[in-house]
C-alpha cells in the first residue's frame, strides 16, 4: 500500500504541468518547483479556509493557503479527485524548496534580474496559453500582466535559487558501468518497463538554393507591402493576415510574442532589437527564412515583442534539380565509403538543428534522439514512409521534403537503430537505465544533504501533517526532544 500511495502521489505531481521539476529514480521526485504560479497575498481563492502557517524553514514560512491553492488549481484543470496524502507530498516539496533557497543565500548563489525576467516571461506565456490568452490570465487573477509580474517576481527568484542550489549539490554525481548493472539487477522483474518499437534517425539536408530572379520577385513583393504601410498608412496587422507566409504568426497579425536575444534568426533579431519606438517599422530584412518587415509592439529590457510579415522566395524546378544532383552526389560518396555519414553532415548538411546534434533528429517531445513510431508520425509523417523498408545502418536515397517554413530540398536519411517491442534490458536500453541509475544516485545524495541540513536548521511542521511519511525527515529536532 505504501508503495502504491507513493506512486499515486508521484503521478499526480508529475501530471500537474511539469514546471521546473527534477524527477529522480523510479517514481521518486526530489523537488518540484512551482507547479503553478501561486497567487500572492490578496488574490482571493475559492474554497480556502482560514489561513495558518503549516511549515517553517529558518525564517521562511509556508501557509496552508499555499498548499490549498496548488490542490485547487490542479483540481480545476484536471477534474480529478486527489488523495489526502497529496497535500503531504506538496508540503514536502515546499519545505525542500525553502531549505534549498535558504542554503543558496548562505552560499551566495546569484540570480540576475535578467534571468528572473526571462523565466517570468516564459511562465506568463505558458499560463496565458493554458488559460486561453493574456486576457484570460488577467481575468483569472484580477490583475494586469505587469502587476502579476511585479508580485510573482520574488517567488520566481526563490524557485531559481533553489534550483541552482540543487544543481550544485548533485552536479558532480556520476555512475560507473558496475553501478548501472547493479541498479538494473535491483529492479524487480515485474517492474521492468515495456517499450514499443523505437527508431533513431540521422539526416543530411540539402536545401534548394533559390535563383536570383525569384529572390528579386519576393523582394519586390515585400517592398510593395512595406510601402503600403509606411507611405499609405495601411494596417500592418491586416496586411500580415492577408500576405504573410509565416503560418504560425499570420493569423494573429504577425505577432510573435515576447522573445529574448538568442531565440530568433540573427538577422531578424538584430533588426527587431534596433527598433526604438512602438509602431516603428524596419527596413526589409533577409533572414534564413526569407524577406521580412518588422514592427515593434513593445520592448522590455532585453525582451522584445514584434509583429512581422514574411515573404518566402519561391523555389523553381531548376532549383530543386540542382539540389537533387548535389544530394545524389553526397549519397554516392557515403554509400561507396569515400566519406562517412558524419563527414557528410559536417560538409554538406544545411539544417543547423540536426547538424549541431551530429546529424541526429531530436524528438521534440522527449529531447532524446529516439522516436516511437506514433511519435515519429506526429513529428513528420513522411519519415515513417521514407524508412519503411530500411534496416539499421541503411542510408536512404535522397528524399524530397518541405519544412514548416516552406523551404524545399532533399534529405538523406540514416536509420541508426531500430528496436522491436521489448522488455527493458541492458543491451537495448543501456542509456536509459544509466540515466535512471544516475537519477537514483542523485536522489540519494540530495536526501543525505537534506538530512544533514535539516539537523542544523530550524524547522517546524504543523501538527496536522506530522503523521505523513513524507514529512518525518523534517521532524528530526522534535524527535530528539
Amino acid at each position: 500500500m505504501k508503495k502504491q500511495r507513493m506512486e499515486n502521489n508521484s503521478r499526480y505531481i508529475s501530471k500537474a504541468a511539469g514546471i521546473l521539476r527534477s524527477r529522480l529514480g523510479r517514481g521518486g521526485v526530489i523537488l518540484i518547483l512551482s507547479l503553478w504560479l501561486m497567487p500572492p497575498a490578496g488574490v482571493a481563492q475559492p474554497n480556502v479556509v482560514a489561513d495558518k502557517i503549516v511549515g517553517v524553514v529558518d525564517d521562511k514560512i509556508i501557509l496552508l493557503s499555499d498548499i490549498q491553492t496548488q490542490i485547487q488549481q490542479y483540481r480545476q484543470q484536471y477534474k480529478e479527485e486527489i488523495p489526502p496524502s497529496f497535500a503531504c507530498s506538496l508540503l514536502d516539496q515546499m519545505l525542500t524548496q525553502k531549505l534549498l533557497m535558504t542554503q543558496a543565500l548562505l552560499d551566495s548563489v546569484k540570480i540576475t534580474d535578467e534571468e528572473v525576467a526571462g523565466e517570468l516571461e516564459r511562465k506568463i506565456r505558458y499560463y496565458s496559453n493554458l488559460l486561453g490568452g493574456q486576457d484570460q490570465l488577467e481575468k483569472y487573477y484580477g490583475k494586469s500582466i505587469s502587476q502579476l509580474k511585479d508580485e510573482f517576481q520574488p517567488q520566481i527568484r526563490e524557485q531559481m535559487l533553489a534550483t541552482r542550489e540543487q544543481q550544485s549539490v548533485i552536479s558532480d554525481v556520476k555512475v560507473s558501468p558496475t553501478e548501472v548493472k547493479s541498479y538494473f539487477n535491483s529492479i524487480p522483474a515485474d517492474s521492468l518497463a515495456l517499450y514499443n518499437s523505437e527508431v533513431e534517425l540521422g539526416e543530411i539536408v540539402i536545401y534548394a538554393t533559390v535563383n536570383p530572379e525569384m529572390k528579386q520577385a519576393a523582394y519586390d513583393r515585400i517592398r510593395e507591402i512595406r510601402d503600403r504601410i509606411v507611405q499609405k498608412g495601411e494596417s500592418f496587422v491586416n496586411l500580415a493576415k492577408f500576405y504573410s507566409e509565416d503560418p504560425g504568426s499570420a493569423p494573429s497579425g504577425g505577432e510573435l510574442g515576447f522573445r529574448s536575444r538568442g531565440e530568433l534568426d540573427p538577422a531578424f533579431e538584430a533588426a527587431a532589437f534596433a527598433l526604438k519606438n512602438p509602431g516603428d517599422v524596419s527596413d526589409i530584412i533577409e533572414s534564413s527564412f526569407g524577406y521580412h518587415i518588422i514592427q515593434l509592439i513593445e520592448r522590455r529590457g532585453e525582451r522584445v515583442n514584434v509583429r512581422h510579415i514574411l515573404i518566402i522566395p519561391k523555389t523553381t524546378q531548376d532549383d530543386l534539380h540542382r539540389a537533387s544532383v548535389l544530394a545524389d552526389s553526397v549519397q554516392q560518396l557515403i554509400s561507396t565509403g569515400k566519406i562517412t555519414f558524419q563527414d557528410g553532415v559536417n560538409r554538406f548538411s544545411m539544417d543547423q538543428d540536426s547538424k549541431n546534434n551530429g546529424g541526429m533528429i531530436v524528438n521534440p517531445k522527449t529531447s532524446a534522439t529516439t522516436f516511437e513510431t506514433d511519435q515519429l508520425g506526429d513529428f513528420d509523417k513522411s519519415l515513417v514512409f521514407d524508412i519503411a523498408n530500411m534496416k539499421p545502418g541503411d542510408f536512404s536515397t535522397p528524399k524530397t521534403f518541405t519544412t514548416d517554413a516552406g523551404k524545399q530540398g532533399y534529405r538523406i536519411l540514416w536509420l541508426k537503430n531500430e528496436t522491436k517491442p521489448h522488455r527493458e534490458n541492458l543491451k537495448d536500453d543501456y542509456d536509459r537505465i544509466q540515466q535512471s541509475a544516475l537519477q537514483k544516485k542523485q536522489m540519494d545524495v540530495l536526501n543525505a544533504w537534506l538530512n544533514d541540513k535539516i539537523a542544523h536548521t530550524y524547522v517546524h511542521v504543523d501538527s496536522d501533517y506530522r503523521d505523513c511519511p513524507d514529512i518525518r525527515k523534517w521532524m528530526q529536532q522534535d524527535l530528539k526532544r
